[in-house]
């Protein structure tokens, strides 16, 4: 599901950038998404800072955001969607309590996912996503 060019050819990939506190699992994020042909990975930050710098400098498509991200995954969605207004947000969280979802949907997250979801769902919530660009 590669973005099409205006000539209904393959365009390019979804450019997404991936806001993670723990090294480790940006790695691993990391190697899931740039599996995915329409899936480019054009940066990773550890903190709100990183990640508003990030996304203003490569307005992507996608970000996948930690939901106790530092600098308050809430407060970081805000500022992403207000200086990056076309990327969506898929949030990305160990949990899975109500307030959390609710939180993050009403800060302009597009999908919440799950940390414990299979990478398939993960990058079927990134194309649900994508799609809604």
């Amino acid at each position: 599901m590669t973005p099409a060019a205006p000539d209904g050819s393959p365009g390019s990939p979804f450019s997404v950038i991936l806001c993670d506190d723990n090294v480790t699992l940006l790695g691993t994020l990391s190697e899931v998404v740039q599996a995915q042909p329409d899936l480019k990975v054009v940066g990773t930050a550890c903190n709100g800072e990183q990640a508003l710098r990030l996304t203003d400098l490569h307005q992507p498509d996608l970000v996948i955001l930690d939901v106790r991200f530092p600098g308050g995954g809430p407060s970081v969605a805000r500022d992403i969607g207000r200086s990056s207004p076309a990327s969506r947000i898929v949030a990305f969280s160990a949990y899975d309590d109500k307030g959390s979802v609710e939180q993050m949907m009403s800060a302009g997250v597009t999908e919440y996912v799950l940390k414990g979801a299979s990478n398939k769902e993960l990058v079927a919530a990134l194309r649900r996503a994508a799609a809604q660009r």
